[in-house]
């Protein structure tokens, strides 16, 4: 696993949330901007799923929130 892979351990449990709950990217990223004032883009949100950005600890937090998962099963599984 690369160093950048390691820096994003949750995107594709992002990605597994955010299809559970039948959204799409986009969907995503508007709830984000909405509930929690994080602008994000669907860019963003496809960089993430692909592990190709890092997730701050705030959007962390956001996700999980958003997502109606806990913080451990998106960082661990």
């Amino acid at each position: 696993m690369t160093a950048e892979r390691k820096a994003n351990l949750c995107g594709l449990r992002v990605k597994e949330a955010r299809r559970k709950l039948g959204w799409s990217q986009s969907e995503l990223a508007a709830a984000l901007e909405v509930d929690f004032q994080i602008q994000l883009t669907q860019s963003d949100i496809s960089e993430i799923e692909r592990l190709q950005r890092s997730v701050k600890d705030y959007e962390l937090d956001a996700f999980s929130k958003i997502l109606d998962v806990s913080v451990d099963w998106l960082m661990y599984g």
